[in-house]
């Protein structure tokens, strides 16, 4: 049996026009923490890699967490210059909803959401035919808050299909 090795120790320096941001992020951070993280990132260096996804079709590398680290580097004159334009990237295989839910979750184990942006990944996993069961263990949402964002979509092909109620997959995993 293989061993697990965390990403985390295979960080790599990659040239930040390499890397892309993804459409789905739903966190938002305001200007003044803007400016805080930039100043952490000067005094500090940065100390957390961002994580990504490499898309071999592109020699790219599309952004799952960080993003904001990301924008510090492509912003900030003076950390470009220090840090030669190398931004630390860990990489992980995911397939896309996976990588939505990772994001999710380093996110959601961080601070606030974006209400819209998340109802849009709900509707987008939902699509992609993640039960509603797995939507609130791999984001780490209770039932009240994931129909509340299916409702905030306003999208009726998120409850097709479904009897109203307390139905089995609406029980959470404990």
């Amino acid at each position: 049996m293989k061993k697990y090795k965390s990403p985390v120790y295979n960080v790599i320096a990659v040239p930040v026009e390499k890397i892309v941001a993804n459409n789905y992020n739903p966190n938002i951070v305001a200007p003044p923490e803007m400016k805080l993280l930039e100043l952490s990132i000067w005094e500090d260096g940065y100390t957390m890699p961002c994580v990504c996804y490499y898309l071999q079709d592109c020699d790219r590398y599309e952004i799952v967490d960080g993003f904001h680290r990301y924008m510090v580097m492509k912003t900030s004159n003076r950390i470009y210059e220090r840090e030669q334009g190398l931004l630390p990237v860990v990489v992980i295989e995911k397939d896309i909803s996976n990588r939505m839910t990772s994001t999710i979750r380093h996110n959601r184990a961080r601070g606030m959401h974006n209400v819209e942006l998340m109802s849009n990944i709900v509707a987008e996993l939902t699509r992609s035919g993640m039960s509603d069961n797995w939507i609130m263990r791999n984001i780490g949402m209770d039932k009240d808050e994931l129909l509340r964002l299916k409702q905030i979509s306003g999208l009726a092909e998120l409850f097709a299909n479904r009897d109203f109620g307390m139905s089995d997959e609406w029980i959470e995993d404990n």
